[in-house]
């Protein structure tokens, strides 16, 4: 039972975990470290994300009517590839890759922050695109009674290309900047149940961006510039047991410090912060597993993550989610087939706008993700 529905529950998460707070792309798990011999593993999601909403005109005939945003996010894969192998008795390592942050933005050329007050007829739209690529090597240490400790290094790169036509047609186009962070944790075992808990905790990164920015202040020209940026620290929270023969209860809580995200680059307009966040997030998530055979198992899991009920990013205009996700495991006799689906319904958003009276509006939106994983036992 174990084997199976493990890897149905990693599934679940990971195939769909693509819409979260802030920037929250891959949730940042371990699960990998946890499997039993040698194994590779690929894993691929994709999230189709449906973000719409309005703001008043700021001039015009129309002023003050709502003017829709269009599709305001665009859709998005999230990759995974890992590697795990026993090197003694008590000491495991597993090295992965994924994507933990990202933003792919684009508003409508009418939206009233797509208009560059300086120069009207600059064809440019509020956007940012943001990247991220990670790779985290970890040692896992099992002491006696099912304790292990776990700890490792994170490598990552960060690239990232911001508009904002109402900020004097400002642009930022930086260069990618790699940085290291680290990963410690602890996690205790009990497999006759299928029991385990584990607490991992995710450093903050801080980089160093080179860039190029325009903007009505640097007279339209391209202008050097430096400036730092943390990707924050987060604490994940991950347990299953056993609840009744072939059935497996899972689930997890992770918390992101966003606040320690801020980017402010020198020649942004003063009256604000291009990128900031005003609160931390919780992301819960609950799931059943049960084995149908010994080959195919299947999970539902249900998830959650609050509303902070502020005014967010026009970079980001959501606020909570909850979710709904189906997937099923195949086993073979080296690999096991992993296929999921989940439903995210977005929260309600109100974001920043040209002044109190001049906030966008985000409501009635979604997500539908996909994903695929295969984890192939090399022994």
């Amino acid at each position: 039972m174990k084997k199976t529905l493990l890897a149905t529950c990693a599934l679940c998460a990971g195939a769909t975990a693509g819409y979260a707070g802030g920037l929250d792309r891959s949730g940042q798990g371990i699960n990998l470290i946890f499997e039993e011999g040698s194994v590779v593993q690929f894993r691929l999601g994709y999230t189709n994300p449906s973000v719409t909403g309005t703001m008043p005109a700021l001039a015009g005939p129309n002023i003050g009517q709502p003017v829709d945003s269009g599709e305001v996010a665009n859709d998005f894969f999230t990759p995974h590839l890992g590697y795990k192998t026993s090197l003694t008795e008590k000491l495991d390592f597993a090295i992965m890759y994924d994507q933990p942050f990202g933003a792919d933005i684009q508003y409508a050329a009418a939206f009233p922050l797509s208009i560059n007050p300086t120069n009207p007829s600059d064809p440019r739209v509020l956007q940012a695109t943001a990247d991220t690529d990670a790779i985290t090597a970890l040692l896992r240490y099992k002491f006696d009674g099912g304790f292990s400790a776990i700890g490792g290094v994170r490598a990552q790169r960060v690239t990232a290309n911001i508009t904002v036509p109402l900020a004097a047609g400002y642009n930022v186009d930086t260069d990618a900047d790699v940085a290291f962070g680290y990963v410690v944790g602890v996690a205790w075992e009990k497999p006759e149940i299928a029991a385990r808990v584990a607490l991992t905790y995710n450093s903050k990164i801080s980089h160093d961006l080179s860039q190029t920015e325009s903007s009505a202040l640097t007279g339209g020209l391209p202008v050097n510039s430096s400036s730092e940026i943390e990707t924050p620290q987060s604490i994940n929270l991950d347990f299953q047991t056993g609840v009744a023969p072939k059935t497996l209860l899972f689930g997890s809580i992770r918390w992101v410090d966003w606040p320690q995200l801020l980017y402010n680059p020198p020649n942004y307009p003063p009256t604000s912060n291009l990128v900031d966040y005003d609160d931390a997030t919780f992301t819960y998530s609950l799931g059943m597993g049960y084995q149908f055979s010994e080959e195919f198992s299947g999970a539902v899991t249900l998830g959650y993550e609050t509303s902070q009920g502020t005014p967010v990013s026009n970079l980001g205009p959501t606020d909570g989610f909850w979710s709904i996700g189906l997937g099923g495991t195949y086993s073979l006799e080296n690999a096991k087939i992993s296929g999921g689906v989940r439903y995210t319904d977005i929260g309600d958003a109100t974001s920043n706008g040209a002044g109190p009276n001049a906030r966008g509006t985000f409501t009635g939106n979604s997500a539908w993700s996909v994903g695929f994983q295969i984890t192939y036992a090399l022994n």
